[in-house]
């Protein structure tokens, strides 16, 4: 067989030992000749008959000039492999050998083997894993995934941190070793330790400037004290890799972070922006502002500040302690970039409030709502500053009351109302989902009837058929005064209607006159009128109770109870929150029993009506 180079070692073999394999059968050795590097092992395999290893003494009397001998005793083989031994060439040259059992040589079993200089594969990579002081770096290069891009053809020259120099940088920064591999800005630094070509201790000279991987220099100082990489020592140089040196250095080199310029320090750098730089100091959003960004802020001058502080009548200090600060300033702030070219006429800005401001572009100038831009285009790093001559000031978002007992509760013209729907026992019912729309009378409408019925308010309140009175002030809609026409009628949660008269002297519900309209709540809205209504054909004093029972409330298991003491032939009725009648059914017995199955969850009225009394109860189904 023809010579072969080997360059990969054979792992299985009968010996046991890693190796490149020759099997020994048939008057051969194969391969015959083969080529292999200083401390490579060679694997002697029998695959039958007997044979051994003689480079010793040419069995047939060639002229061997091997640089050392070895012998491996006969062994039989088979056909699955017998270890006749192995041998690890350490000595460069030409060995031959052959088997010296009987005419095994004469027949031919001569082979040889070559041995070459190693090949070397040492890189800087491997100088750093191989160092016991560099376990940082070797992790850091390894998180930075660095080690390929180290380990090519190169060259480089790597200054390389000690551990004790990354223990020291830790330290000052106040990191864990853990956090610093997590830091999104370590491939840049590491790269700032690479040069990209083979500088050995005799190529650097006092003052050189060397071009890193990062793309930034490093400066060489050599004095009596030594060789420095910036501020950094040389304790070791020139450990040559094949694709290039590492020098040893005392400290990490850290690069210089280029100077950067944000929205914050355009503000605080201007000498007409102090109060805005004292406002958001105060409203703590420098951080915010300081981000990446991108940012456009519109900023108030000093004079700015000062006209509004006039007009509000403020100081200084209480605009800066001023709760709603945060929201001002966030009214001048956009969370993008808008340059003066990308602003249009009659553009919205979303600002980071949440409100929009409007761009108008004239003869004038540029305008941002009622503000002129007099400076455009401060560009920062992380965004832009336009100047402006007036402070921006958000609309007041106005909070609806959330019930229309709400309305009725805060007003201070109706508190025998108020005290009426509480009486009647319509609070819950009125402060559901609705909609709802409440002709209100006021203090002086109610007052007005209990002095034509010579009554008190107590005995007002007082009335058993109240809740059907105050219930022919509501309907089940949401009627804004621009709803209502002339003629109209509104059914009520009493079951009548209400007519609706416009004419040039207002707008009358009846006989009432609207004196507020549209207060709006967020179940519904509130008329304010001027007289009480009431339901056609009642007559308020002679209208007397029933008195009754009902039970459970809240209703179990379907089924309402109800108990009392009323003429026969009464009628019965439920209705729930919306006015809406849901029931009905006569009565021929003191006791009725009322099946909820087929009502929703809610607040439901039951009322007893027998000739010209009447009485009414709230329950609750679950």
């Amino acid at each position: 067989m023809g010579s072969a180079t080997v360059m990969s070692i054979a792992q299985d073999n009968p010996c046991g030992v890693e190796g490149i394999v020759i099997e020994a059968s048939n008057y051969e050795y194969a391969p015959s000749s083969l080529e292999v590097e200083v401390g490579q092992t060679v694997v002697w395999v029998n695959m039958g008959g007997t044979h051994d290893v003689n480079a010793t003494t040419s069995s047939i009397g060639a002229m061997w000039d091997n640089p050392e001998t070895f012998n491996l005793p006969a062994v039989a083989g088979n056909s699955e492999g017998v270890c006749i031994g192995t041998h690890t060439f350490t000595v460069e040259g030409a060995y031959d050998y052959d088997c010296s059992i009987g005419q095994h040589a004469a027949n031919g079993m001569v082979a040889s083997v070559t041995v070459v200089p190693a090949t070397q594969n040492n890189t800087v990579v491997d100088i750093i894993v191989n160092s016991e002081s560099h376990t940082v770096l070797e992790a850091a290069v390894i998180e930075a995934d660095l080690a390929g891009t180290l380990s090519g053809d190169g060259p480089f020259t790597v200054f390389a941190p000690t551990d004790d120099a990354f223990a020291t940088l830790l330290e000052a920064l106040g990191y864990t070793a853990d956090e610093l591999l997590a830091y999104p800005g370590l491939t840049d630094i590491l790269l700032y330790h690479v040069v990209g070509s083979q500088a050995l201790s005799t190529d650097l000279v006092d003052g050189q400037e060397i071009n890193t991987l990062l793309g930034d220099d490093v400066l060489v100082t050599i004095n009596e004290n030594g060789v420095f990489i910036n501020q950094s020592q040389v304790t070791v140089v020139d450990l040559v890799a094949d694709n290039g040196v590492v020098h040893v250095i005392d400290a990490v080199l850290v690069p210089e972070q280029p100077a950067t310029t944000t929205v914050v320090d355009i503000i605080v750098d201007s000498e007409v922006h102090t109060v805005l730089e004292d406002a958001v100091v105060a409203a703590d959003l420098v951080g915010a502002l300081t981000g990446d960004g991108p940012f456009t802020v519109f900023a108030p001058t000093d004079d700015a500040f000062t006209a509004l502080l006039a007009a509000l009548e403020l100081t200084a200090d209480e605009l800066l302690a001023y709760p709603g600060l945060t929201d001002v300033l966030l009214y001048h702030v956009v969370a993008a970039q808008a340059l003066s070219t990308d602003l249009t006429n009659g553009q919205e800005i979303a600002t980071m409030l949440g409100d929009n401001v409007e761009v108008t572009i004239t003869a004038d100038g540029v305008f941002i709502n009622q503000a002129q831009v007099i400076v455009a285009d401060l560009v920062a790093d992380n965004g832009v500053v336009h100047v402006i001559d007036a402070v921006l000031i958000p609309e007041d978002e106005e909070e609806l009351p959330e019930t229309v007992v709400d309305i009725i509760v805060e007003s201070e013209v109706h508190t025998l109302l108020e005290l009426a729907v509480g009486a009647a026992g319509l609070v819950e019912a009125l402060s559901g989902e609705g909609p709802f729309t409440v002709f209100a009378p006021t203090d002086d409408a109610i007052v007005a009837l209990t002095e034509a019925l010579e009554i008190t308010a107590d005995e007002l309140l007082a009335l058993p058929n109240l809740g059907a009175i105050l219930q022919y002030h509501v309907a089940a809609v949401e009627a804004y005064s621009d709803d209502l026409t002339d003629g109209q009628t509104v059914t009520t949660l009493e079951g009548s209607d209400v007519t609706v008269t416009i004419s040039d002297a207002g707008v009358m519900i009846n006989d009432a006159m609207v004196i507020i309209a549209d207060l709006e709540a967020d179940n519904g809205v509130v008329h304010v009128i001027d007289a009480v209504l009431i339901p056609t054909a009642t007559n308020v004093l002679e209208t007397t109770a029933i008195e009754f029972n009902i039970y459970p409330n809240p209703v179990a298991n379907g089924v309402l109870n109800v108990q009392g003491v009323w003429e026969s032939n009464a009628s019965i009725q439920i209705w729930n929150a919306a006015g809406q009648l849901v029931q009905a059914a006569q009565m021929t017995q003191n006791q009725h029993v009322i099946s909820t199955d087929g009502l929703s969850s809610g607040v439901y009225t039951v009322r007893v009506l027998s000739g010209t009394s009447s009485g009414q109860k709230m329950f609750l189904v679950d």
